[in-house]
């Protein structure tokens, strides 16, 4: 009977064919405090991005009224900041294995940290978005190490747990990013601490790697054997993919010769940069990996459902705050419905995994079908609908995020070699960045299109038709009419993203079967 690579110990050096032999079986004890130093500290500082992040883009409106930046200036804070961040994830775990973890974590923690409590004092906006670029970069290298450190130093009868404290990057940080820029901008009314909040858990990080990681030297030898054409070429593919889907909506897409010239060469630089990847002896995410079944599935699946995840919290706050007036503040509570439970759905979604008669494929479908009910629910809103209205979807979300994410990870990296866990944590972060990226370009496109559309075909229906639009002023009518297209805008969108997430249970099985990993430790 052949094991599947998440059977083996960390110490077993597997054939590059993907088949292994009957592993030696090693005594697995419980975590060494100083590794649970580490991890810690490594998966708080992977929280303190996703919040840097998102609460950064979520309090732009304040931080833009308080410096008396423009709306199209200041959306450029929010493009250097993702450029930074998807620019460094292919290579984040490959410096920290050459510089060692805890001189790189501590380096990007401290920068993250420095330039936080700078960044209030900054008033010149071209600065601002240049420390806003660097901070990105800082941030986007410290998730790829707890994914990277979960498979490293886990064994197998916890290993679902640390992948469900990865899955809370996706789950958690977003979500609970909602609450937290509504009490700096609403409640204390102090912008500055949209920046500031992170200081604090910077700093536990540092000191929690600091004491628990062993000290290692330099490995200067790594350094001539690394691609760096391609890093060269990657680098400035990603950012120009970045100015292009950010800043495409505002500017209209190939209308604009700026987005016409960043997406043609992104496109053109990034494909040289994977081509170069292929190639390379010694690349920095090993895209071979994609040729095994679940690899190559469970990363396409990645992409559409972090688009769908949109669904969850982006779209009903941009419905409740163009259609309501919704502030942050008062759309908190959708971030907390979803957000809140996932500090204990993740850990119930690995036990269940545990158990030998799970399908991690069953469980992933089930996830996605509790998604897609809740895209097909929140269809149904109308303009009446507030916040309170969306509390079924809300759960339907808070219910099937964990339940997709930790089985599609345990479907994943069950086919990844314990040596092979840096080049996976690369290519995994280097898609959930994108992802993330594309949803909110997605979202922020249909949103307009569809807008445009609807409003068309109202005002033919309004001049037509015997409609009791026609009694309506000229401004009330645009008002309803801008009421009733985003309305159906949204009801649109999420119609898109439930069938999205009906089309990926197909593919989710049709991956390969993995019997669940022992949740006993293992003996001599």
């Amino acid at each position: 009977m052949k094991t599947s690579p998440s059977q083996l110990t960390p110490s077993q050096a597997l054939p590059n064919n993907g088949q292994s032999t009957t592993p030696q079986v090693t005594q697995a004890t419980v975590l060494p405090i100083r590794v649970l130093a580490v991890l810690t500290g490594i998966f708080i500082s992977a929280m303190m991005a996703g919040l840097n992040s998102r609460v950064g883009s979520l309090g732009l409106v304040d931080v833009r009224g308080a410096l008396g930046f423009s709306v199209d200036s200041a959306s450029w804070l929010t493009t250097s900041y993702v450029a930074g961040e998807l620019l460094i994830t292919p290579f984040a775990t490959w410096f920290a294995i050459t510089l060692s973890i805890k001189r790189f974590h501590t380096y990007m923690v401290l920068l993250c940290a420095v330039i936080a409590f700078i960044l209030p004092y900054t008033s010149n906006l071209t600065l601002l978005i240049a420390l806003r670029f660097v901070q990105g970069i800082a941030s986007g290298a410290l998730v790829p190490l707890l994914m990277m450190m979960a498979l490293k130093a886990l064994p197998l009868h916890i290993r679902l747990h640390g992948l469900a404290l990865y899955a809370m990057t996706a789950t958690f940080s977003p979500n609970i990013a909602i609450w937290l820029t509504g009490q700096w901008s609403d409640g204390l009314h102090e912008w500055r601490l949209i920046y500031w909040q992170i200081i604090p858990l910077c700093l536990l990080a540092i000191g929690l790697v600091n004491w628990g990681a062993p000290k290692e030297e330099i490995k200067y030898p790594r350094f001539s054997q690394g691609n760096w054409l391609g890093m060269l070429l990657g680098i400035t593919g990603m950012v120009l993919l970045t100015i292009s889907l950010t800043q495409g909506v505002r500017l209209n897409w190939f209308n604009s010769p700026l987005i016409t010239l960043c997406t043609v060469n992104g496109l053109l630089l990034f494909t040289l940069y994977l081509v170069t990847e292929w190639f390379h002896p010694t690349p920095f995410i090993n895209l071979r990996l994609l040729g095994r079944r679940n690899l190559g599935l469970g990363s396409l699946v990645f992409c559409f459902l972090l688009i769908t995840f949109m669904s969850a919290t982006a779209l009903p706050m941009a419905y409740l705050g163009a259609l309501q007036d919704y502030r942050i503040m008062q759309s908190a509570q959708l971030g907390l419905i979803v957000g809140l439970p996932q500090l204990i759905l993740g850990s119930m979604v690995a036990l269940l995994l545990y158990k030998k008669w799970v399908d991690a494929r069953i469980v992933f479908s089930i996830g996605l079908l509790c998604i897609a009910i809740a895209c097909f629910t929140g269809a149904q809103l109308n303009a009446d609908w507030h916040r309170d209205q969306f509390l079924l979807v809300q759960i339907l979300q808070a219910i099937g995020q964990p339940m997709a994410v930790v089985s599609m990870l345990f479907l994943m990296t069950s086919v990844v070699h314990p040596q092979e866990g840096p080049y996976f944590s690369g290519i995994i972060n280097t898609l959930r960045v994108l992802g993330t990226l594309l949803g909110g370009t997605v979202m922020g496109h249909l949103l307009v299109e569809r807008s445009h559309f609807h409003s068309e075909r109202l005002l033919e229906h309004a001049s037509t038709a015997n409609n009791t639009l026609l009694t309506l002023t000229n401004s009330n009518l645009s008002k309803v009419l801008t009421q009733q297209s985003l309305t159906l805008s949204v009801a649109d969108i999420y119609r898109l993203f439930g069938i999205a997430a009906c089309l990926m249970i197909p593919l989710v099985l049709s991956m390969t079967h993995i019997p669940a990993p022992s949740a006993k430790p293992s003996s001599n």
